[in-house]
């Protein structure tokens, strides 16, 4: 223990303690200049966050509100690795620096390479690069000093086998083989539907992998899928650790001992902009681990790999370039989450095959962190936060409770074929675009702050994924849709569907509920039109946009004389109320989505 020097200072000793009580008392009277009369612990209530999984977030964390029975955190690379799987800091060269390649293209491989990738994740099989071409496209590559990861689907044995010729007759050792051969039969049939191969056509490889390549895995527990279906972080973690005790029974029963099984897996999960979370998930995936290691008889051999790969549901395909702030925000909450690998998908990877540029800035945003940041310079830097380490417990306990519904009907095998994952997944999507509907959840660029004349960002089409099993969904995708059919209508006709907002009354009472509305309106590819008269704007419907008082004054007459200037349909930018001549309301947390589409079936835009 490192005992401090007495420099004379006692620090906050002249203040007075600030008890919790007096903290709350505080909040109770802001609160209450807004309307809500509140004390106590109802104050700290109105200003909570209810989170996906019943996970509350609380305005404020103390010494009080640790969980109740504060779990053993251990020390990094100690059971049970809460701190980390490793005992070693970031100062040895932070993460490994993984890039995703689905085309069969040396150059852009090499140039990776050469900028700051230390390890190579390959879609190969199926309509990514052809196995037989993977010898071409690791031409040059040092596979000696550059990990390579299959993701080859119902082509992996193929793969593999191609890989481990690769090693062989390009002279490298057997203990300089570094990656991991790819086989995930649970996460293939969750992607399609179909289970293509099993896990006992795979035990060679992993029993090869064991006796000769020990720097080597042969599989890799996959959550994207679970993650890209629209599932909540603990069914993510649920569905991981299903997966990973199956193929735990699998290689056990194949005559691998615990500890040699655990070594043959990697686990992959999604990182999000909710930077806390996921370092709240990366930090639960390794206690839960840890756990069933334990349980196990092998608790030694509970270090879980992890390889964190910025999310895809989070990704837009509208004003592409606030990815980037995203996949930055992902990608530290990754490395302060203590993941070994970490890919950063390019921010235009929703709308194609990527270029030199996105795949550049993708590569710099690990190096920034690493190199200029210094994130890996510290363990576990979260580490004691009383809001992270409640985060992690609960999220734990959250995510063990669904991993026991999948082991009660019958483990993740039989969860996926009975159709009870899908159907759990289903249900926290639901929810989740019922937010995103309502802008409860706002997206940048999409449905909040959207640019209708942006200029698109257009690229080669990327190869088809794998289809058939647990949809893809993304954050956008209603939104999307909506500026999809105003696309095609700025084709079709030479113009956006419009809308004229008519101010009422000087710039005070107006401005914000026109701001509010022209936001809005823009997230469906409606044009707002703020100059001139309804007759000379173009559009067909109206929307007033003023203040309460100013509603209960004007409103009516201002309807009537729009309806007489040909306005089909009114609406008024306002919580509902008695405005005669007023068809419809938008409001905070109404359901934009319905209300953008509705409008655009009533303008003729299809």
């Amino acid at each position: 223990m490192t005992v401090l020097p007495d420099d004379g200072l006692t620090l906050a000793s002249e203040f007075p303690e600030a008890p919790h009580e007096q903290w709350q008392h505080l909040v109770a009277g802001v609160l209450r200049k807004s309307g809500k009369e509140v004390s106590g612990d109802a104050a700290e209530d109105a200003l909570s966050t209810l989170l996906e999984d019943g996970l509350d977030v609380r305005p404020l964390y103390t010494a009080a509100t640790a969980p109740e029975t504060t779990p053993e955190t251990g020390l990094p690379g100690f059971a049970p690795f809460v701190r980390g799987g490793r005992a070693e800091g970031g100062a040895l060269g932070g993460w490994d620096v993984r890039q995703r390649h689905l085309a069969a293209d040396n150059d852009l491989v090499l140039a990776d390479l050469e900028n700051g990738v230390t390890s190579l994740w390959l879609g190969a099989g199926g309509t990514g690069i052809p196995v037989s071409s993977l010898a071409a496209v690791l031409d040059g590559v040092y596979l000696d000093l550059a990990p390579v990861v299959l993701d080859a689907g119902d082509e992996t044995s193929a793969a593999a086998e191609t890989l481990l010729g690769l090693y062989a007759e390009r002279g490298v050792a057997d203990d300089a083989a570094r990656g991991n051969l790819g086989a995930d039969p649970l996460g293939h049939e969750a992607r399609t539907g179909r289970p293509a191969y099993d896990l006992a056509s795979v035990t060679g490889l992993a029993r090869r992998c064991a006796d000769r390549y020990p720097g080597l895995r042969a599989l890799t527990v996959d959550a994207l899928p679970y993650h890209e279906a629209g599932g909540s972080a603990a069914q993510e973690l649920g569905c991981s650790l299903a997966t990973g005790v199956a193929y735990l029974r699998g290689l056990t029963g194949a005559g691998l001992s615990v500890a040699e099984a655990c070594a043959q897996l990697e686990f992959r999960y999604a990182a999000t902009a909710d930077q806390f979370l996921t370092i709240a998930k990366l930090r639960a995936a390794r206690r839960l681990w840890a756990r069933v290691a334990e349980v196990c008889g092998a608790p030694d051999a509970g270090a879980q790999r992890q390889h964190a790969v910025t999310s895809t549901v989070m990704m837009t395909r509208r004003d592409p370039w606030v990815n980037m702030l995203r996949t930055t925000v992902a990608t530290l909450a990754a490395g302060v989450g203590g993941a070994d690998s970490v890919t950063v998908l390019p921010f235009d990877d929703a709308l194609g095959l990527p270029d030199a540029f996105a795949r550049r800035i993708a590569r710099n945003t690990s190096t920034v962190l690493i190199e200029e940041s210094h994130l890996s310079r510290v363990i576990d830097p979260a580490g004691g936060s009383w809001y992270v380490e409640r985060l992690t417990d609960e999220l734990a306990h959250a995510a063990w409770e669904f991993f026991q519904v999948i082991e009660k009907a019958g483990g993740q095998e039989a969860a996926l074929r009975s159709g009870t994952v899908g159907e759990r997944l289903a249900e926290t999507w639901s929810a989740r675009s019922r937010r995103l509907a309502t802008r409860r959840e706002p997206i940048t660029g999409v449905s909040e702050f959207p640019h209708l004349t942006e200029k698109p960002v257009e690229r080669a089409p990327a190869p088809a994924q794998p289809a058939g099993g647990l949809p893809r969904v993304r954050r956008d995708e209603a939104y999307e849709a909506l500026r999809a059919r105003s696309d095609a209508h700025l084709a079709a006709t030479g113009s956006r569907p419009r809308v004229y907002l008519a101010a009422l009354g000087p710039a005070a009472a107006h401005s914000a509920r026109l701001s509010f509305a022209a936001n809005l309106f823009q997230a469906g590819g409606i044009e707002p039109v703020t100059e001139g008269t309804f007759e000379e704007s173009g559009a067909r419907e109206a929307c007033l946009c003023s203040s309460d008082a100013l509603y209960a004054e004007q409103a009516a007459t201002v309807a009537a004389e729009l309806r007489a200037a040909g306005a089909g349909h009114v609406l008024l930018a306002g919580r509902p109320a008695d405005h005669p001549g007023v068809d419809s309301y938008l409001f905070a947390g109404c359901d934009a989505v319905a209300l953008l589409s509705t409008a655009l079936d009533r303008m003729g835009v299809s």
